[in-house]
C-alpha cells in the first residue's frame, strides 16, 4: 500500500538499502496545521521501514528543527543517505530558517548526521553548507525569495575519485532572474571535507528551481531525474505542465543539458526517486501532490516499474500480490 502518516502529510523523501531492508526517510508534518503550504516550515524528517517497498513500518521522527542560530532553525527538509568507508551511515539533508512568521523569505544550507543502524541518528556542527556567491544566487541579492540551497543528493563517483553532491540552486548570474535554476555540485574526498564547484548545469533551461535531483542508473544508460512544478517553470517552458524530469546523464558531474529535459510524469506526482527491488530492477516512487478531490496528497506511492524505451524513460504501475488474475 501507499506510505501515509496517520494526522500528517507526507511529501518529499529519500531511500537506503542496508542489504536486508529498504529505509525510507520522509518530510512530515501534522495536518493540523489546516494549510498544507505551511508544511514547510514545520517540517521534519521521519523514517520507516520495508522489505518490498510496498508495506512499510513506520519507526516515527528521527531528526526535527535545531534550536535558535541553528542551520536547521526552522525546519530540516530533503536529502541523501550514504554510506561511508567507515561503515558509518550519513544523512546529508537542507536546514532551513525563515527569517519571519510572516514572509517566505528563508535561508538553505546543507548539514550531516551520522548512523551505526539507520535508526538513531545525531547531527554533527562541523558541516554547514553554504552557497558559494561567486556562483550561486544568495537572499540578499534580492533577485528571489530565497536562498536557494536545498535537496543534496550525495552519490560516490563511478570511478572512485571521491563522492559527488548534486543540489537545488540558483545561478548568481544569467539573463531573466526567473530562469535561473540550476543544479549545484560540491566535492568530497571522505565526506566530511567538501568544496563547494561552479553549477553543472546552465541558467536559462526553463526551471526556476531544479529539485529533488537524482543520479541514477536505469537499464545500463545513466539518467538525471529532478522536479519542477509548472508554477516555476520559466522561459519557453512558461505555462507548461510541470512534474517529475530527467535527461542524459553524460557523467556524473555533468555538465547536464537541462534544457533538453523531457517530462516523465505530471506532477500529481512529484519528488519522484528510482531505486532498486531486491530483483535488481529499478522501480520508481514519487509523494502524491494531488488527491482524489483535487488537494494536497501527501503520501507515498506504491512502486512503479521504470526503464528506457528508445532513450525515453516510461513507467508502468505494478501488480500486487493477489490482484494477478
Amino acid at each position: 500500500m501507499v506510505f501515509s502518516k496517520r494526522d500528517h502529510w507526507v511529501w518529499d523523501f529519500w531511500l537506503a538499502d542496508d542489504g536486508e531492508t529498504h529505509h525510507l526517510f520522509y518530510l512530515h508534518a501534522p495536518t493540523s496545521l489546516g494549510d498544507p503550504d505551511l508544511r514547510h516550515r514545520n517540517a521534519s524528517i521521519g523514517h520507516a521501514t520495508s522489505t518490498d517497498l510496498t508495506d512499510w513500518e513506520d519507526h516515527g521522527p528521527v531528526l526535527t528543527a535545531g534550536p535558535p542560530g541553528d542551520l536547521d532553525s526552522s525546519a530540516t527538509w530533503t536529502g541523501s543517505v550514504v554510506r561511508g568507508d567507515d561503515e558509518r551511515w550519513r544523512m546529508f539533508y537542507t536546514g532551513s530558517v525563515f527569517l519571519s512568521p510572516h514572509e517566505i523569505a528563508n535561508v538553505e544550507s546543507i548539514g550531516v548526521a551520522t548512523s551505526d543502524d539507520l535508526f538513531t541518528w545525531t547531527k554533527e556542527p562541523r558541516l554547514n553548507l553554504q552557497a558559494d556567491p561567486r556562483w550561486y544566487e544568495l537572499l540578499t541579492d534580492r533577485t528571489w525569495h530565497e536562498e536557494a540551497w536545498r535537496d543534496p543528493w550525495v552519490f560516490r563517483d563511478p570511478a572512485g575519485e571521491g563522492w559527488h553532491m548534486l543540489i537545488t540552486a540558483r545561478s548568481r548570474d544569467g539573463g531573466d532572474v526567473r530562469d535561473r535554476g540550476v543544479i549545484g555540485h560540491a566535492r568530497s574526498a571522505d565526506l566530511d571535507e567538501w568544496i563547494v564547484q561552479p553549477p553543472v548545469s546552465a541558467p536559462g533551461s526553463g526551471f526556476a528551481h531544479v529539485e529533488v535531483p537524482q543520479f541514477v542508473r536505469v537499464d545500463g544508460r545513466d539518467i538525471l531525474l529532478f522536479s519542477c512544478d509548472a508554477a516555476h517553470l520559466a522561459g519557453r517552458r512558461s505555462g507548461d505542465t510541470g512534474g517529475v524530469w530527467f535527461t542524459a546523464a553524460p557523467a556524473a558531474a555533468g555538465p547536464f543539458d537541462l534544457a533538453s529535459a523531457t517530462l516523465l510524469t505530471p506532477e500529481s506526482l512529484y519528488a519522484g526517486r528510482v531505486t532498486t527491488d531486491r530483483s535488481g530492477a529499478s522501480v520508481f516512487l514519487a509523494f502524491e501532490n494531488v488527491d482524489a478531490a483535487g488537494g494536497f496528497g501527501g503520501r507515498v506511492s506504491d512502486p512503479y516499474d521504470i526503464g528506457l524505451d528508445d532513450a525515453r524513460l516510461t513507467l508502468r504501475a505494478r501488480e500486487r500480490e493477489g490482484e494477478r488474475a
